[in-house]
């Protein structure tokens, strides 16, 4: 397996494992995946990755989207990171999110942060795995596919060779 950046051709796939994620009810609050335009003007430029096996299937996807558009936040961004669920706890999103660190703060990116579903443990338990740690949650915040209102785990992650550190 490797990770390479993500490109226009990787973009169905993307969707599809995203699609996979919006299925399983405790990954996001979305109820459908966007259209490649809209993944694409959402998610930053330089820090999308994919994992491929040897047969260059796509097994999941990472990429950040900015948290705000003031300046003094442009250090700031948020992960999203979906794993294909056939290839869920196989140490993928622990490689992917080691490559997204490397590229974020070569980048200028100074503080990942991530909402993650309290249901969701094998995300929280990925992220505090990868120097995550919880600042906290958002109570009843939005709404399951079956209209159930959930909790949100917030994570963060603050560079050590970034910002102020």
């Amino acid at each position: 397996m490797q990770i390479k950046k993500a490109t226009k051709e990787d973009m169905e796939d993307i969707l599809k494992i995203y699609q996979e994620g919006i299925t399983s009810g405790i990954s996001t609050f979305q109820t459908n995946a966007p259209t490649k335009e809209e993944w694409d003007q959402e998610h930053l430029a330089d820090c999308r990755f994919v994992a491929i096996d040897s047969g260059n299937s796509i097994l999941g996807w990472i990429a950040l989207t900015p948290v705000s558009g003031r300046c003094v936040y442009r250090g700031v961004a948020e992960i999203s990171v979906y794993i294909k669920e056939k290839y869920r706890r196989n140490g993928i999103g622990s490689l992917l999110l080691t490559e997204v660190i490397k590229e974020s703060e070569e980048a200028g990116i100074w503080t990942l942060q991530s909402g993650i579903i309290e249901q969701n443990k094998a995300s929280i338990s990925l992220h505090k795995n990868n120097g995550f740690r919880m600042i906290g949650y958002r109570e009843l915040i939005g709404q399951d596919k079956d209209g159930i209102w959930r909790n949100v785990v917030l994570m963060e992650r603050r560079s050590t060779r970034t910002g102020i550190g």
